[in-house]
């Protein structure tokens, strides 16, 4: 039976993807009744839900019969671009970066998470990136280019790969009151301080950072003070993560083998970008040791986090984007779980567009996450809220 639903699938998406509304003859040769019935039941379904003008009212028949564990998948932000958006300790609040507002650079917001209350908390000016809650709910820190002049940071001259290239600009980390007052920066470096994640005791920050001529994870206490190098190798190291108790960090990576590729990381550190390169998800103890290699595919696999019960990560993957014809993992990001030891993987998301930068609630009823999936916004992210169901 289980190879006759592969079949049905394969039928609706082709419903899915229709550009016109009508009706298509399906024949079903050599079945058994029991698959028959089961066809003809899903194509009345479609055909009583009324008939479609085009491809873009169409619910994608996967998010119907395949997302199984995510319910009532939401849209809460319809402006501009947004990513990132992360849960409030209590799980009723989440931060986001979003350029809403005709600005010209991402700036930090904070909204409830059926989407009202939008409201901004990072200063109006400069680049904003990768915040977070603090645990006690009344403080946020998130990376910033506002200490230095002018609207938004020059863009590093970067090359043209086909694929997104990211460019590293010199923010620093700050911490601010819920609503963005009591601003203060913790970290002084003239290259890229970001991505913070505060631990759940609230009193350590790990983050991504761009000094000693590489890019490395790093620890520091919240205020800024006695920071630690973690990652030592020549390559990425980025995304890092604190699971729910604190003991063990989660990171994407990179590491060059070849004299091509070594020479190639050398010329992203001195121009300072990242050209896109596959992604290994790697986990270590918080004091940087015990590092361990959980998946390795060739992919780019990354914003990995923790499920809240400490025992599974999430993360967003091209893995199942291959692209024959140009030998390569193409754009197409979904959503994985994978257990911390590198088995259990398994797909949670099926579309053909991102799906990126996932995190449960603290509680576990929840799934937020940024996606193109909007057909009316197909070249814009927004972000998106599921009850999360085992």
């Amino acid at each position: 039976m289980k190879g006759d639903l592969k079949d049905v699938f394969t039928i609706l998406s082709k419903y899915t993807q229709a550009k016109t509304c009508g009706y298509q003859q399906i024949y079903m040769k050599n079945q058994e009744n029991k698959m028959k019935i089961v066809v003809f039941i899903i194509l009345a379904i479609f055909i009583l839900s009324g008939c479609v003008q085009n491809s873009a009212s169409v619910k994608p028949y996967s998010v119907i019969f395949i997302e199984k564990h995510m319910k009532n998948i939401t849209q809460i932000t319809f402006d501009g671009d947004n990513g990132e958006a992360y849960f409030s300790p209590d799980s009723q609040k989440l931060i986001y970066q979003s350029n809403r507002g005709l600005y010209a650079c991402d700036k930090i917001w904070i909204m409830n998470t059926d989407g009202s209350d939008k409201h901004m908390v990072s200063p109006d000016h400069g680049a904003n990136t990768c915040s977070f809650f603090f645990p006690d709910g009344r403080r946020i820190v998130f990376s910033s280019t506002n200490h230095l002049p002018g609207v938004c940071p020059p863009k590093p001259t970067m090359p043209q790969t086909g694929g997104h290239v990211w460019p590293l600009y010199p923010y620093n980390i700050f911490v601010a009151d819920l609503d963005g007052s009591n601003l203060k920066k913790i970290t002084d470096n003239p290259q890229y301080d970001a991505e913070p994640i505060v631990s759940p005791d609230g009193s350590q920050i790990v983050f991504g950072s761009q000094r000693h001529g590489d890019f490395d994870i790093y620890i520091m206490n919240s205020d800024g003070k006695n920071m630690r190098r973690l990652t030592d190798r020549i390559g990425y190291d980025g995304g890092p993560w604190f699971s729910p108790d604190g003991k063990k960090i989660v990171w994407r990576a990179w590491y060059p083998k070849t004299r091509e590729e070594k020479a190639q990381w050398r010329e992203c550190m001195k121009n300072n970008y990242i050209v896109p390169v596959p992604l290994d998800l790697w986990v270590m103890d918080s004091d940087g040791s015990g590092k361990k290699m959980i998946l390795n595919n060739g992919a780019t696999n990354f914003a990995p986090s923790w499920h809240p019960d400490g025992r599974r990560i999430i993360f967003s993957s091209n893995m199942d984007d291959w692209q024959e014809d140009m030998k390569r993992f193409g754009h197409n990001f979904e959503l994985y779980l994978i257990n911390i030891d590198g088995t259990g993987l398994g797909r949670l998301t099926y579309n053909k567009v991102f799906d990126g930068f996932p995190m449960f609630s603290p509680d576990g009823k929840k799934l937020v996450f940024a996606s193109n999936r909007n057909p009316q916004k197909p070249r814009a992210t927004d972000i998106f809220i599921a009850d999360w169901v085992e």
